[in-house]
């Protein structure tokens, strides 16, 4: 785990109100993994006094990758830094993907800006496994595809792709799926990760789980992330240091 300062290069509006900051940070870039994170003071200021976690969307050479909407003022400030001024992050933290495995198919699954770990683990996969992606959202502009491979969409609103929600789109390919051997990957909002972990125990699918929760320190001190363990009786993990990946079918989402 490092804290380090690394230049802002490039801020660009990829999706409607989506946002993909570029960092120089070659420390970073050799150690960093597909699924871990990074905790980011956004600001000098007292306000806002928390870092931010972030995960990493690619990584490019000794260039990083973060992906964000705005939703307060921290991600209003980090849209609008200085091309040039230093972002304070410390990473990487938590654990990431497991890329092993006996399947032929990585199967990744994202709901909304859970689309954000996914460049990196396909930039990953690529030339190992065959890869296909799900990925939805509420209207055509919340469906994020960056740099994704062999995708297939879904919007609730029917404005682009399937009409209804990613798990739905999953169902329809059903067939499709028990034909390959397959690994899920899935980042998404909670309500889409509790169907998917029904679909996946359904049809006994692997499936590694990107988990989200609000964080503070993003190590562990703090206590502030705890996910219920359906493996071990009366004991919860945290999502920070255990996590945030998890086996789907190990905790209660």
């Amino acid at each position: 785990m490092l804290i380090i300062n690394s230049p802002v290069e490039e801020i660009i509006e990829i999706n409607r109100h989506i946002y993909l900051l570029k960092v120089f940070s070659p420390q970073l870039t050799s150690i960093i993994k597909p699924g871990q994170f990074l905790n980011i003071r956004v600001t000098e200021r007292v306000y806002p006094l928390l870092r931010r976690p972030f995960s990493v969307c690619d990584v490019e050479g000794n260039h990083l990758y973060l992906m964000f909407n705005i939703l307060g003022e921290g991600t209003n400030i980090l849209a609008h830094k200085p091309i040039g001024s230093d972002l304070d992050i410390l990473g990487p933290l938590g654990n990431g993907f497991n890329l092993d495995g006996d399947y032929e198919t990585a199967v990744i699954v994202a709901g909304g800006l859970g689309a954000a770990p996914f460049p990196y683990l396909t930039r990953k996969l690529k030339g190992m496994k065959n890869i296909l992606s799900f990925i939805g959202g509420r209207t055509k502009d919340d469906v994020i595809t960056y740099n994704l491979k062999n995708v297939k969409e879904a919007s609730d609103d029917g404005s682009l792709g399937f009409r209804g929600n990613v798990v739905q789109l999953l169902n329809q390919n059903l067939e499709l799926l028990k034909a390959k051997k397959i690994k899920m990957f899935a980042c998404g909002p909670t309500v889409m990760l509790r169907a998917l972990k029904e679909f996946c125990l359904k049809n006994d699918f692997e499936c590694e789980a990107s988990t989200e929760c609000a964080m503070a320190c993003g190590f562990g001190i703090c206590q502030g992330c705890p996910i219920e363990s359906t493996t071990e009786s009366d004991r919860y993990l945290l999502v920070c240091k255990d996590g945030p990946v998890f086996n789907i079918k190990d905790v209660v989402i």
